[in-house]
């Protein structure tokens, strides 16, 4: 008897603009393949998408600006790929196309995918809770469905009338059983009573030219106060290490410990983090480490940022517990000494930390959904679709 025909190969498209989408479009590829090892991938994708299958069509660090200055600088290339991607998925016609975050970049070309036919899903929620609320209006007309990371979304895509499904967030099920403190401390040669401050300035190289010194002279009024203090600052890549060595030699006299990478080690070792705001603020809350939050951008990016905004705060720690569990100091308020106070304030409040970190572990358990198969539960269903 002849066996039964294979299913027919397909193509699912993707684009991922930074690293953290990088990782979740890995992890949802990976997630697809093991119920559908015929299914083919391409787009736009880093080393991890790439990795788990993906061709990559352009590199996604070519999407990775930030900031309204910073984006002007790129937009032609960022034109130029725009252009490119949409005519080669035009002419492709993938199953289903998938835009992880970037949403300034995806939902244009989702909105045209789906014009043409082609099922679109929008892969976190752009952030309409924190500015740009009019925008839901045009993710109803560009995208069949979008996978939420955070539970208090859903109901705003609902209202709007747009498919939605809650899945979690990957980093909930990546820290939920990291190693704890002592041991992470004993591999970074940190002995178990000092106190141990993280300094994670940023992952980009125009974060650290904002951020370096301002780090660094923190760290050394740190120091001054506090007897014994130790500091671990990880960084990513040798351009931003750079950078951190350079603020070191402006402002000689503390000693921080620079690690290549290992951030998680970093947090999980310290009693309290200081570090930029962005996605390892909630690294560090899944890691369930208090810290002080601290951000600087150029001028006319954080004055146009904040006329649009309406959240009371920047943290994502902070925006999901809506209260300020955490200290953020931003812009003009972000000083060294400003900055050194928060940090001491927390570190001679042991009570304190205690009530940050259980806060930090409810986060964790509302996170933590197996996020890669709930995504791909939500993807599944626009793989069986007849094309049209």
């Amino acid at each position: 008897m002849p066996s039964a025909p294979a299913p027919q190969a397909m193509t699912v498209g993707l684009v991922a603009g930074e690293a953290s989408g990088d990782l979740l479009g890995a992890h949802l590829v990976e997630a697809l393949k093991a119920r559908r090892p015929d299914l083919q991938f391409e787009g736009i994708a880093g080393p991890r998408m790439i990795a788990a299958g993906v061709k990559a069509l352009y590199p996604c660090e070519k999407l990775s600006v930030g900031g309204y200055v910073e984006v002007l600088r790129h937009l032609p290339e960022i034109a130029r790929i725009r252009r490119g991607i949409t005519r080669h998925f035009l002419r492709t016609r993938p199953q289903v196309f998938i835009g992880i975050d970037a949403p300034d970049f995806n939902l244009g070309v989702e909105f045209k995918f789906r014009a043409a036919g082609i099922s679109t899903i929008h892969y976190v929620s752009p952030s309409i809770w924190a500015w740009r609320g009019e925008r839901i209006h045009f993710i109803k007309q560009a995208v069949d469905h979008v996978l939420a990371l955070f539970p208090f979304e859903p109901p705003l895509y609902e209202k709007a009338g747009i498919p939605v499904s809650y899945v979690g967030h990957p980093l909930a099920d990546l820290l939920a059983d990291y190693p704890d403190q002592a041991a992470v401390r004993a591999s970074l040669g940190l002995a178990a009573e000092v106190p141990v401050i993280a300094l994670l300035p940023g992952s980009r190289v125009i974060e650290l030219k904002a951020m370096a010194d301002l780090m660094v002279a923190t760290a050394k009024r740190i120091a001054a106060a506090v007897p014994g203090a130790r500091f671990v600052a990880p960084l990513i890549n040798p351009p931003t290490r750079a950078l951190f060595e350079a603020a070191l030699q402006r402002e000689p006299g503390v000693n921080i410990q620079l690690l290549e990478g290992r951030s998680h080690d970093a947090m999980a070792a310290a009693d309290v983090v200081l570090l930029a705001s962005g996605t390892a603020t909630l690294e560090t809350a899944l890691l369930k480490r208090p810290m002080v939050i601290t951000y600087r951008m150029p001028r006319i990016s954080a004055w146009m940022i904040k006329r649009r905004g309406y959240l009371k705060f920047v943290g994502l720690p902070n925006i999901l517990a809506n209260e300020a569990v955490v200290p953020e100091l931003l812009q003009e308020a972000a000083t060294p000494q400003a900055l050194a106070q928060a940090v001491i304030d927390l570190l001679n409040d042991a009570p304190r930390r205690q009530r940050i970190s259980e806060r930090f572990a409810r986060m964790l358990a509302d996170l933590k959904q197996n996020n890669a198969q709930k995504a791909a539960d939500a993807v599944m269903p626009y793989l069986e679709r007849k094309r049209t």
